[in-house]
């Protein structure tokens, strides 16, 4: 344990201490390498160490969040009912009454020929004008038209439909392949329903965080236990002037670093990612200086709430089978996979370092041997 305490000391501080270089001459300003590593020892007992096995991945995997499994029946929709606003165009026919249905023309369509529901909330009709709409279902309207016409025709039987839907919309942002503005019709609209006519959401979105936004409150909708999970608790009924957002997948991503082919950043995408694939990311691990046992993933604790700086988890690589377990670990947002070299690789660099040194003192002895 003495040993991984140490090797883990040297990996942290080439992580944490940029300042502070092996090269020949160079110096850190402020405390010396004993006092540095002494520190580095003293935080490593708040540090959690274990090997990435198979008991670690059964482990991460009753840890998966469980299903929410309280509305299997999704949202439920059965007493919907679009009440017009101002804006939405009706259209009104009166059966064996042709006088007071207009007739359709060519290069007319129903939305323009219809009664659009006016600023003060009412629509006019033949014997009916002023018929309050707004706030109403088309079925409170019908029955009200036809209270009034039944004073100029006997039993009318009247046929109320909407053409228009003008007066209430929804409102999709970020990355979805069509954002816009979406009419609130007669048929529910939810979260999911919007963002599939939306176009559906882009590779660079963020599948976990998805802001909804209905009055004066915000939520965040996560759509991938929503598509992953089955959780239908995260779906929502939309009403007007709702907002839904979908961020980019920027904060989602892993870092990593040590002796890989090259170096950086790796997306985590709708799908998760794994141990494997941000090696396989990164071009794999350099064969001829890598630490096959050496590859560490760090992940950040809360230190005053849990008492720990970090958790890390090492693979040794050099097993077949830990290339299976690789691929079952799966990494979380701002992960840190590091591979460290090779113990002979190490000492080539620092022996790469000192040859100049090395050769410019041999220099001088040479003259001064011929002198």
């Amino acid at each position: 344990m003495a040993f991984k305490f140490k090797l883990l000391a040297a990996t942290l501080s080439l992580l944490s201490v940029s300042a502070c270089t092996i090269i020949p001459g160079s110096h850190y300003e402020g405390i010396d390498s004993g006092a540095q590593v002494e520190n580095l020892e003293k935080d490593l007992e708040k540090v959690n160490i274990q090997v990435i096995d198979s008991s670690l991945i059964n482990i991460q995997k009753r840890e998966v969040k469980q299903v929410n499994t309280t509305n299997r029946k999704g949202i439920d929709t059965s007493d919907y009912q679009y009440r017009l606003g101002v804006g939405d165009v009706l259209t009104i026919g009166v059966w064996d009454h042709p006088e007071l249905t207009i007739p359709a023309a060519v290069q007319r369509t129903a939305e323009f020929d219809g009664f659009r529901v006016a600023e003060d909330g009412t629509i006019t009709y033949a014997y009916a004008p002023k018929i309050p709409a707004a706030g109403r279902t088309v079925a409170e309207v019908r029955a009200d038209l036809v209270k009034r016409l039944s004073r100029v025709i006997e039993n009318p039987q009247v046929d109320i439909k909407i053409v228009g839907f003008r007066s209430q919309k929804t409102y999709v942002t970020g990355e979805v392949e069509n954002p816009g503005v979406y009419p609130i019709t007669e048929i529910p609209l939810t979260i999911i329903d919007v963002l599939n006519n939306a176009g559906g959401i882009t590779d660079r979105a963020d599948w976990r965080e998805v802001t909804y936004t209905s009055g004066n409150k915000t939520e965040i909708i996560r759509l991938d236990d929503f598509y992953s999970h089955g959780d239908i608790s995260q779906n929502r009924l939309l009403k007007h002037g709702d907002i839904v957002h979908v961020s980019r997948n920027d904060k989602h991503q892993v870092y990593v670093l040590g002796d890989v082919i090259k170096a950086g950043t790796v997306d985590i995408d709708r799908y998760g990612l794994n141990l494997a694939q941000a090696l396989s990311d990164t071009g794999g691990i350099r064969e001829a200086t890598a630490d096959a046992n050496g590859i560490f993933v760090l992940r950040k604790r809360d230190l005053a709430k849990d008492g720990v700086i970090a958790d890390v988890y090492q693979l040794h690589a050099k097993n077949v089978a830990a290339l299976v377990l690789a691929e079952q670990f799966e990494l979380k947002p701002h992960d840190i996979v590091y591979v460290t070299s090779a113990p002979l690789a190490r000492w080539n660099r620092v022996i790469s370092l000192l040859l100049p040194s090395i050769a410019t003192v041999d220099s001088i002895n040479d003259v001064a041997n011929t002198n």
